[in-house]
Protein backbone atom coordinates (compact mmCIF):
# COMPACT_ATOMS: atom_id res chain seq x y z
CA UNK A 1 0.00 0.00 0.00
CA UNK A 2 1.17 3.59 -1.16
CA UNK A 3 1.36 6.04 1.92
CA UNK A 4 -1.20 8.29 0.39
CA UNK A 5 -3.41 4.91 0.43
CA UNK A 6 -2.66 4.38 4.12
CA UNK A 7 -3.47 7.98 4.94
CA UNK A 8 -6.98 7.55 3.43
CA UNK A 9 -7.65 4.68 5.43
CA UNK A 10 -6.37 6.23 8.37
CA UNK A 11 -8.48 9.22 7.99
CA UNK A 12 -11.86 7.14 7.29
CA UNK A 13 -11.16 5.15 10.50
CA UNK A 14 -10.30 8.56 12.55
CA UNK A 15 -13.49 9.71 10.56
CA UNK A 16 -15.40 7.10 11.43
CA UNK A 17 -14.24 7.11 15.60
CA UNK A 18 -14.90 11.14 15.96
CA UNK A 19 -18.39 10.55 14.33
CA UNK A 20 -19.58 7.62 16.49
CA UNK A 21 -18.26 9.47 19.65
CA UNK A 22 -20.33 12.54 18.62
CA UNK A 23 -23.51 10.31 18.08
CA UNK A 24 -22.68 8.25 21.47
CA UNK A 25 -22.49 11.67 23.34
CA UNK A 26 -25.72 13.16 21.56
CA UNK A 27 -27.39 9.99 22.64
CA UNK A 28 -26.28 8.34 25.67
CA UNK A 29 -24.68 9.62 29.32
CA UNK A 30 -21.14 9.80 27.62
CA UNK A 31 -19.39 12.66 28.63
CA UNK A 32 -16.39 12.79 25.84
CA UNK A 33 -14.13 15.51 24.36
CA UNK A 34 -12.31 14.61 21.28
CA UNK A 35 -9.56 16.82 20.29
CA UNK A 36 -7.79 16.74 16.74
CA UNK A 37 -4.22 17.85 15.40
CA UNK A 38 -3.06 16.70 12.61
CA UNK A 39 -2.61 12.73 13.09
CA UNK A 40 -3.05 12.76 16.62
CA UNK A 41 -6.63 12.12 17.85
CA UNK A 42 -6.68 12.73 21.80
CA UNK A 43 -9.87 11.32 24.12
CA UNK A 44 -10.85 12.68 26.50
CA UNK A 45 -12.96 10.73 28.51
CA UNK A 46 -14.75 12.04 32.24
CA UNK A 47 -16.36 9.65 34.15
CA UNK A 48 -17.81 11.01 37.97
CA UNK A 49 -15.55 13.92 37.54
CA UNK A 50 -12.69 12.09 36.54
CA UNK A 51 -10.98 12.75 33.42
CA UNK A 52 -8.24 10.46 31.51
CA UNK A 53 -7.44 10.27 27.41
CA UNK A 54 -6.99 7.79 24.76
CA UNK A 55 -4.38 9.12 22.36
CA UNK A 56 -4.88 7.75 18.57
CA UNK A 57 -2.66 8.00 15.91
CA UNK A 58 -1.15 7.46 12.50
CA UNK A 59 2.78 5.71 11.91
CA UNK A 60 2.92 6.38 8.64
CA UNK A 61 6.07 4.81 8.26
CA UNK A 62 4.91 1.68 9.96
CA UNK A 63 1.45 2.14 8.06
CA UNK A 64 -0.07 1.59 11.73
CA UNK A 65 -2.89 2.88 13.54
CA UNK A 66 -1.51 3.26 17.41
CA UNK A 67 -3.72 3.47 20.64
CA UNK A 68 -2.93 4.60 24.21
CA UNK A 69 -5.35 3.80 26.57
CA UNK A 70 -5.27 2.81 30.16
CA UNK A 71 -5.85 -0.78 29.24
CA UNK A 72 -2.29 -0.65 27.21
CA UNK A 73 -0.97 0.55 23.94
CA UNK A 74 -1.88 -1.07 20.66
CA UNK A 75 -0.79 -0.87 17.10
CA UNK A 76 -3.43 -1.85 14.28
CA UNK A 77 -2.24 -3.03 10.59
CA UNK A 78 -4.86 -2.58 8.29
CA UNK A 79 -5.10 -6.37 6.47
CA UNK A 80 -7.42 -5.33 3.47
CA UNK A 81 -10.85 -5.44 5.33
CA UNK A 82 -10.06 -4.18 8.88
CA UNK A 83 -7.59 -2.73 11.46
CA UNK A 84 -6.40 -5.71 13.06
CA UNK A 85 -3.81 -5.55 16.68
CA UNK A 86 -0.28 -6.58 15.39
CA UNK A 87 -0.18 -9.21 18.27
CA UNK A 88 -3.73 -10.42 18.96
CA UNK A 89 -5.74 -9.80 15.60
CA UNK A 90 -8.18 -7.71 17.55
CA UNK A 91 -10.37 -5.31 15.50
CA UNK A 92 -9.46 -1.30 16.52
CA UNK A 93 -13.06 -0.21 16.24
CA UNK A 94 -13.73 -2.87 19.14
CA UNK A 95 -10.63 -2.47 21.15
CA UNK A 96 -11.13 1.29 21.08
CA UNK A 97 -15.27 0.66 22.29
CA UNK A 98 -13.90 -1.29 24.84
CA UNK A 99 -11.54 1.30 25.84
CA UNK A 100 -13.75 4.27 25.80
CA UNK A 101 -16.61 2.57 27.83
CA UNK A 102 -13.88 1.47 30.48
CA UNK A 103 -12.75 5.23 30.82
CA UNK A 104 -15.83 7.05 30.88
CA UNK A 105 -17.93 4.37 32.49
CA UNK A 106 -20.33 3.54 30.34
CA UNK A 107 -20.73 1.27 26.84
CA UNK A 108 -19.73 2.64 23.73
CA UNK A 109 -20.18 1.42 20.02
CA UNK A 110 -17.57 2.79 17.99
CA UNK A 111 -18.15 1.40 14.26
CA UNK A 112 -16.65 2.17 10.95
CA UNK A 113 -19.80 2.14 9.01
CA UNK A 114 -20.21 5.53 9.74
Amino acid sequence: MTESEFLALAEQAFSSIENSLEIAAETTDLDIECSRSGNVLEIECINRGASSKIIVNTQASMQEIWVAAKSGGFHYKYDGRIWRNTRDGAELFATLSAAVGEQAGTTVIISSAL
